[in-house]
């Protein structure tokens, strides 16, 4: 039988992966993706506990906190839309003009490798004759 240890563990496995994940990563949707992790670990507890005191309120807990984490989603992916139409990158040590006024900035220990320009692919030469059927609506055939 699985008992409250087994769920709590899964959330507290649940919150501790978001944590690292959210600590150690840069790219901002990924440490979105990683604070929702933590919020799942947490939800998973109410219910747990909520199950084990045999009452509703871990439920409806729960049943909030999706739904504020739903809310949130669109909000962030909004936000990460805006913010990559603006600046092109996701890079959360890129964003430090957005920072509270007064703080310093942020510098990393060891900031990313700057991407290598990729080569421009290469141009195929025209084989042979263009089709009739493939002509430009244009352009009429003639017949002799």
């Amino acid at each position: 039988m699985i008992s409250l240890w087994h769920f709590l563990a899964v959330g507290a496995v649940l919150f501790g992966l978001g944590l690292i994940g959210f600590l150690t990563r840069r790219n901002l949707i990924t440490m979105f993706l990683c604070a929702e992790m933590m919020l799942q670990g947490v939800v998973l507890n109410f219910l747990a506990f909520g199950r084990y005191h045999g009452n509703m309120s871990g439920q409806v807990f729960g049943l909030f906190i999706i739904t504020v984490a739903a809310c949130e989603a669109g909000l962030a992916l909004a936000l990460f839309l805006m913010l990559y139409k603006k600046g092109k990158t996701l890079d959360s040590a890129d964003w430090q003009s957005v920072r509270e006024a007064g703080l310093p900035p942020t510098v990393d220990a060891e900031p990313l490798p700057t991407p290598a320009a990729e080569p421009e692919p290469p141009k195929l030469p025209v084989a042979g004759r263009m089709p009739s059927s493939f002509a430009a609506p244009h352009q009429e055939t003639t017949r002799a």
